[in-house]
């Protein structure tokens, strides 16, 4: 079933939802369609929590979908470069898929060489998510649940998660993310969304104006494990402290970059609460995204891998069609004693906020 093209002009915030299609196991999967007064929209399904799209309007008032992506849910369930999901139960990577909690050694899925990464083999992004759409004063969404059972892909403890969706009023799309546990367990949740602010399927994204309030990364190894440092990036082509555009000095020759084939790092975000964590401005269209959030970190990714992608509408995503900015708790934390603690404990509740605002100028 293919996501159909809706009508702007909503007067009302709405949520609909529809059958999108169904898992090989036979699981019903749905597709929620959010759309505030200003007729923004965002298309959300419960198979991976993915954002299928997200409509946006440009300086004239010309919508575009911004999310890279497919049009059907079969594109979804066959291998691809997680477009729009959620990633858990532990985003980005675990250095040699293992850690230890309290003493006690945890192997968790090896699927990146011998590293962990994105929750394993059938991580969060693979589940089909039970779903409830709501309807509030200031918003409209959808709530997602999923019980991760204990020992899933390695990692302990029985995690019962929840992922909130809600589109403002105001043209942000807010994702909350909750969890409890029976066991002490790692945790690191986040969204995997490519954007492209000139729409999807518009070529490259080098020419977005990038900045990012922060003045330290995480620094990694060959394999892009952090090596436990955090680095100053002044002087350097990862100082978007003041606006660069993305492709500017993403060919230069500088280690980091050399090891990511391009963006790929991991940026330490100060301060507590919802705070700034990026800025991106496409000149031509002149739509601009801010990220907030409260998590201490967020991973600025470039596409660098996508090849030749039968995305949507027959567009074919390349290398840097795209970019992630993915908030998160730093890779390989369960490992790396000085990094901000990953672990949830029974009694305790995982809480995280990210949102994406959308305007144009």
């Amino acid at each position: 079933m293919s996501i159909a093209s809706p009508s702007h002009a909503a007067s009302a915030p709405q949520v609909t939802s529809e059958v999108w299609g169904t898992t090989s196991e036979g699981k019903t999967v749905k597709l929620f369609t959010l759309r505030n007064a200003n007729g923004m929209e965002a298309k959300i399904t419960n198979y991976g929590g993915i954002i299928v799209s997200l409509k946006t309007a440009d300086k004239n008032g010309q919508f575009a979908d911004v999310a890279l992506g497919f049009d059907t849910l079969d594109r979804y369930l066959d291998k691809n470069p997680f477009f729009g999901c959620i990633t858990g139960r532990y985003a980005n990577r675990i250095g040699s898929a293992s850690f230890k909690i309290d003493g006690v050694e945890h192997k968790v899925t090896a699927n990146s060489g011998k590293n962990h990464i994105h929750g394993g083999k059938a991580g969060f992004d693979k589940k089909v998510w039970r779903s409830q759409e709501f309807h509030g004063d200031l918003s409209v969404g959808v709530r997602l649940e999923y019980t991760s059972a204990d020992g899933e892909e390695g990692f302990p403890g029985m995690l019962k998660g929840f992922v909130t969706y809600s589109l403002t009023k105001d043209n942000a799309l807010v994702i909350d993310y909750d969890a409890t546990t029976d066991k002490p367990t790692v945790i690191n949740l986040t969204n995997h969304s490519y954007f492209n602010l000139a729409g999807e399927g518009n070529g490259d994204i080098l020419g977005h104006e990038l900045t990012l309030p922060t003045d330290q990364y995480t620094p990694t190894d060959d394999a892009l494990i952090p090596t436990g440092e955090i680095a100053s990036i002044k002087g350097t082509p990862l100082d978007f402290t003041t606006p660069h555009t993305i492709g500017e000095r993403i060919g230069a020759d500088f280690k980091p970059l050399i090891q990511g084939a391009g963006y790929d790092h991991n940026f330490v975000l100060s301060g507590s609460g919802v705070k700034l964590a990026a800025t991106v401005k496409e000149p031509k269209s002149g739509r601009v995204m801010t990220v907030r959030t409260t998590e201490p970190g967020v991973q600025l990714y470039t596409g660098n891998h996508l090849k030749d992608v039968n995305g949507k509408g027959g567009h074919v995503y390349k290398a840097r069609h795209g970019f992630c900015l993915e908030t998160q708790h730093y890779p390989d934390s369960p490992n790396k004693p000085n990094f901000p603690s990953v672990i949830l404990r029974p009694g305790e509740t995982f809480h995280s906020t990210t949102i994406y605002q959308f305007s144009a100028e």
